[in-house]
């Protein structure tokens, strides 16, 4: 995602994302807009992993992250908490 979006020190894989450059609005829509955009921008990122875990790890809550939308990213880290629960 867009490194003037955070405050952490730029890390390596931003360099490399397919949305360096395109409108941060773009992965900001208005609730309830369509989200095809940004997401069509992140399918294909060679990043897009390492940016999705960035959204993650540090609870990103607005915004479409490693090509998921908050909600999508909500119920990924409710599935991986299940899964840690059922191993552990």
């Amino acid at each position: 995602m867009h490194t003037e979006l955070t405050s952490e020190p730029q890390t390596d894989w931003q360099d490399k994302a397919n949305c360096l450059g395109v409108d941060p609005d773009l992965f900001f829509p208005e609730r309830g807009a369509s989200t095809r955009e940004a997401k069509e921008v992140c399918r294909g990122c060679v990043v897009r992993t390492d940016c999705l875990e960035y959204a993650l790890v540090n609870g990103e809550k607005f915004g479409i992250w490693g090509g998921l939308s908050e909600r999508e990213r909500r119920r990924l880290r409710r599935q991986r908490s299940q899964g840690v629960r059922r191993t552990g």
